[in-house]
C-alpha cells in the first residue's frame, strides 16, 4: 500500500478567536496544497481512499483531494487528530484491504509521530504546513514496514 501523509494547509490563525476545531484553510493554504498535489499527480498519486481528522482545517484539506483526484472513498476519522495514537490509524489502514493508495489529511504532532511508526524509525521530521509524505508499506499484518519513497513541501513545489 502507499500511504500518502499530507499536513493540512496553511490555516487561520489562532487569533481569529475561533475554536481550534473550526480554523479553516486560508486561501494561500489551499493554493499551495493544490500545487504539490498537481506535483504529485505526476508520480501517479490517485488515491482509493481519502482520511481526514475531523478538524475543519483537514477536512479542507481532504477536499481539495476529492476535487482534483475525483476521489469517491472519504472517511473522517478521531486517528487523525492532533494528540492520536499511529497506532489507531494503522488500524483503520489495515482494514483497508483492497486499497492500493490512501492519503491522510491531518495536523502535527500526530504526522510526524505516524511517519516514525510507519518507518520503525527513530527520525526526526519537519512537516511543514502543506507537506506531502510518500510512505510504502508491504503487507498490513503485524507492526508496519514502510519505506520513505520521497517529501514534498510548497517551498520545494515554488522552486525556491
Amino acid at each position: 500500500m502507499q500511504i500518502f501523509i499530507l499536513r493540512h494547509g496553511v490555516a487561520e490563525s489562532h487569533e481569529a478567536h475561533k475554536a481550534d476545531a473550526r480554523r479553516a484553510l486560508t486561501s494561500k493554504g489551499k493554493s499551495e496544497v493544490r500545487r504539490v498535489l498537481s506535483l504529485a499527480r505526476g508520480a501517479n498519486l490517485t488515491p482509493d481512499y481519502v482520511f481526514s481528522s475531523p478538524l475543519l482545517r483537514a477536512r479542507e484539506t481532504a477536499a481539495v483531494v476529492k476535487k482534483l483526484f475525483g476521489t469517491k472513498d472519504f472517511v473522517e476519522t478521531k486517528s487523525l487528530l492532533p494528540a492520536a495514537n499511529p497506532q489507531a490509524m494503522w488500524k483503520e489502514l489495515a482494514a483497508l484491504k483492497d486499497a492500493k493508495q490512501v492519503l491522510l489529511a491531518g495536523h502535527e504532532p500526530h504526522l510526524s509521530n505516524l511517519i516514525r511508526f510507519l518507518l520503525g524509525a527513530a527520525v526526526v521530521v519537519d512537516l511543514r504546513k502543506g507537506a506531502l509524505v510518500r510512505i510504502d508499506c508491504e503487507g498490513l499484518l503485524g507492526p508496519p514496514r514502510g519505506v520513505l519513497k520521497w517529501m514534498l513541501t510548497p517551498l520545494l513545489v515554488r522552486g525556491r
